[in-house]
């Protein structure tokens, strides 16, 4: 038996010394890898397989999904830190609450009255159904490899802020389980300047 079990392990180790069978990239990989928001060293890069066999159609509505996700995580990583430092101080219900008065983070969610998150609603439905905030051409007049050098720089930064945004919320949620659990008063903790 005990010869048996040698003889097994040496075949699995010797298995760890054979050449690798390099495998052929998939068609989807093949098909998208020159898409704006491929960067070395990792190319295209879809380990879920969401791209596996989609038209080029169902990939630009994907892509316009990251987009769109990222753009809004941006905003929210600003409007969950910009708080810290800043508040506009205007009345978000005239004469009963003031932004002033709003805790920042993840406490907020209880604090906003109805009408305060039905104003923000439709800010948000207005300029998703009437395009505000757009060039009057719709699409930036730059030389080609410029606009795809700041697509790309576009998408890099709503992945990050949509990790980002995930931590914070994280982070702010805990803190409201168990405040102080981290030994940090502040949420930006390496400026100490901003809170003086």
């Amino acid at each position: 038996m005990m010869k048996l079990a040698v003889f097994a392990s040496l075949i699995a180790g010797s298995s760890a010394f054979a050449p690798a069978q390099v495998g052929r990239a998939s068609t989807s990989v093949q098909a998208f890898e020159n898409e704006i928001g491929v960067l070395p060293p990792t190319g295209f890069f879809d380990p879920a397989g969401l791209s596996d066999g989609i038209s080029q159609e169902k990939f630009d509505s994907y892509r316009l999904a990251e987009l769109k996700h990222g753009r809004a995580a941006m905003l929210a990583v600003l409007g969950y830190v910009a708080p810290e430092t800043y508040r506009f101080g205007y009345d978000l219900i005239p004469g009963e609450l003031s932004t002033n008065d709003i805790p920042n983070g993840v406490a907020a969610i209880k604090a906003i009255p109805f009408g305060g998150w039905a104003q923000m609603i439709a800010f948000v439905g207005c300029v998703e159904t009437y395009g505000w905030f757009t060039s009057p051409t719709g699409v930036l007049d730059l030389p080609d490899d410029i606009l795809a050098k700041r697509q790309t720089a576009e998408l890099q930064h709503g992945r990050l802020a949509m990790l980002a945004i995930l931590e914070l919320l994280r982070h702010d949620s805990q803190n409201l389980v168990k405040p102080g659990f981290d030994g940090l008063d502040n949420l930006i903790t390496g400026l100490p300047f901003l809170y003086n």
